[in-house]
């Protein structure tokens, strides 16, 4: 089911493919329900189990004007490329998805995902910075 997820035009498609994958399995296993951390435990777990090279709330810095103004952690960090925010709420907003991009704008990474486990069936975003800087 993966291999149907991919798809060449994106970039890093086979991770967030593996990612999707791995979101898939962790609602279709806890459901809805539990607290973010739960769900950020069960998709480490998973992660794993796929290969996939990650960090688990890696600490990115934020600049401002090319000068660093303080620090957030991102829920997961993949192959130093993809960046992974989870939520666990009802209903996600255009709120949720600005920040999630606001984020990778600041951490200058290209490709994120917006993950939300809280919903009936899962709900995922594959986000893209076009402020993005090689």
């Amino acid at each position: 089911m993966v291999q149907t997820m991919i798809k060449e035009q994106y970039k890093y498609s086979d991770i967030t493919a593996k990612i999707i994958g791995c979101t898939m399995e962790v609602h279709k296993i806890l459901g809805n329900g539990f607290q973010e951390v739960i769900y950020q435990r069960a998709l480490e777990k998973e992660l794993i189990l796929t290969g996939l090279s990650f960090q688990r709330e890696f600490e990115m810095p934020i600049f401002y004007k090319d000068e660093q103004i303080g620090a957030r952690r991102v829920d997961f960090l993949v192959g130093q490329v993809v960046s992974i925010e989870l939520k666990a709420i009802t209903v996600l907003e255009d709120v949720h998805l600005a920040q999630a991009i606001n984020y990778l704008e600041a951490y200058n990474l290209e490709i994120g995902m917006l993950i939300n486990f809280e919903a009936k069936s899962l709900q995922f975003k594959r986000l893209i910075n076009s402020k993005f800087k090689n």
